[in-house]
């Protein structure tokens, strides 16, 4: 009886002790999701920002200057000036549109302002704000090609997309018996089409806008096929950022500076 009194005792002691433990690791665990991104930032100092830098007019590393411009880097250092007071304090670390979510999940970046699309599957990985720009996926090709629209992608047409995108499936889903060639990033497609490695280069109209402005031997053609609201991207069930990031969105079109920002890139539209 007395061993039995002495096993029983020793499993509540034991039991006790793994309950203590499981409970200090769960409220380690949920302090750490529930801190918000806007809390590290202010302690940091610094917003760290993904954005692309070979999308022309949105985010593009000028090889001369080796300056980063465009309509996604000026929103970012707008929202660091809401932060801090001053629009320098903020870092532009590269992404594409493969490695951003991958980027903003480890703790690489703090928000992804990048041409992302607002999906339904990109949710479950991401919280997004309100959308802050609108585009349409359409088709760049070179001047005199009879592709005119997405109706002309026939079997044998070879269309250039980049991984990671949406474009890519969404013109599969258009003309299923075209050929999707997918690269790693927007250069990489645009050298392709230039050196005949396809027929046509797809994504959202405002990118291929910008392809078109650095070599006017091509254009957009077709209109739009799809429907592409763009969304920055912050950690999976960060609402305080992302309700922090909605209310500075509304704060820059009531001001009129989101319109200022937009007519300096975006003359095509």
């Amino acid at each position: 009886m007395k061993h039995k009194k002495k096993w029983l005792l020793m499993g509540l002691v034991f039991i006790l002790a793994a309950a203590l433990f499981a409970g200090c690791g769960k409220s380690k665990e949920t302090d750490t999701t529930e801190k918000s991104t806007l809390d590290k930032i202010k302690k940091r100092g610094e917003l760290v920002v993904g954005v692309k830098y070979d999308t022309y007019l949105f985010g593009y590393k000028d090889p001369k200057t080796g300056k980063v411009e465009g309509f996604d880097v000026d929103i970012a250092k707008a929202l660091a000036k809401k932060i801090f007071g001053d629009e320098k304090k903020v870092k532009l670390v590269e992404v594409t549109s493969k490695t951003r979510i991958p980027m903003l999940q480890n703790g690489q970046i703090d928000a992804i302002i990048a041409t992302m699309t607002i999906t339904d599957e990109r949710k479950k990985q991401v919280n997004f704000s309100d959308v802050y720009f609108d585009a349409g996926q359409s088709l760049l090709v070179k001047k005199g090609s009879p592709i005119k629209s997405v109706k002309d992608l026939k079997k044998g047409t070879k269309v250039l997309a980049v991984k990671g995108a949406t474009s890519g499936d969404n013109v599969k889903a258009k003309a299923p018996d075209a050929q999707v060639l997918e690269f790693e990033n927007y250069a990489e497609a645009f050298t392709a089409l230039k050196s005949g490695k396809g027929d046509a280069l797809t994504t959202d109209n405002s990118i291929l806008y910008g392809m078109a402005a650095q070599d006017p031997n091509y254009e957009v053609v077709g209109g739009t096929f799809t429907n592409e609201p763009y969304g920055i991207a912050v950690r999976k069930g960060d609402e305080k950022f992302t309700k922090y990031i909605n209310s500075f969105l509304k704060e820059l079109k009531e001001s009129g500076e989101y319109d200022r920002i937009k007519k300096k890139w975006i003359k095509q539209q």
